[in-house]
């Protein structure tokens, strides 16, 4: 198995073909996975994240933390957890000011992280039970709220009703499971206060 930088071509056949949320992040850095016999299998993406403060309660500043948002990969891969481990050393090759990566596993995909878990990431809990940036049900479909601010439309729903969709309808996620990877042992000391057990329940699918 080896690991490549990809392009923005791979990235969006990657995440538009392979990723349930058929949606393309901004990316960060983010590598091809090809398996044993040199076939694709996809990417790996990582970004600066949506959120600035990303990082601020750690004590770390923008560069220093980076998300893990997609593992958009075909299942030709030998060991997911392989590719991911492997990435995690090519991000702090080409990003050497990084200290931390995050990434979460989707409750509402019935998500626990267990990629995560088998990778040895520290669980920090679960987040955004009923809350965090919104979700809106616009013709049919679930969209996100950064979705809907980067249409330029405002997330308020009585704004989108009356502009957009009269029947548009919030939707409230379960929340999402939230991981950690310190990348320096001095980071890792701060993280580990976060630490709880990881969670059993649910469908052991794959973030």
């Amino acid at each position: 198995m080896k690991l490549t930088l990809a392009t923005y071509e791979a990235i969006k056949y990657a995440c538009l073909t392979f990723h349930y949320a058929k949606a393309v992040p901004t990316a960060l850095c983010s590598f091809n996975v090809y398996n044993n016999n040199n076939e694709w299998c996809g990417c790996i993406i990582y970004s600066s994240g949506a959120n600035k403060n990303l990082g601020t309660k750690f004590g770390l500043r923008q560069g220093q933390v980076c998300e893990l948002v997609r593992m958009a990969l075909n299942g030709k891969q030998e060991s997911t957890s392989k590719a991911l481990a492997i990435s995690l050393k090519l991000i702090r090759k080409y990003n050497p000011l990084l200290q931390l990566v995050v990434s979460y596993a989707d409750c509402d995909q019935d998500h626990i992280g267990t990629i995560y878990q088998a990778t040895n990431w520290i669980y920090e809990g679960l987040m955004e039970q009923n809350g965090g940036t919104p979700k809106y049900l616009l013709g049919g479909k679930v969209v996100h709220g950064r979705t809907v601010g980067q249409r330029g439309w405002k997330q308020n729903i009585d704004w989108i009703r009356k502009h957009k969709d009269p029947n548009c309808q919030l939707v409230y996620t379960k929340g999402k499971h939230k991981y950690l990877f310190p990348l320096t042992p001095g980071i890792k000391k701060v993280v580990e206060t976060f630490k709880q057990p990881y969670p059993k329940c649910g469908n052991s699918s794959m973030a």
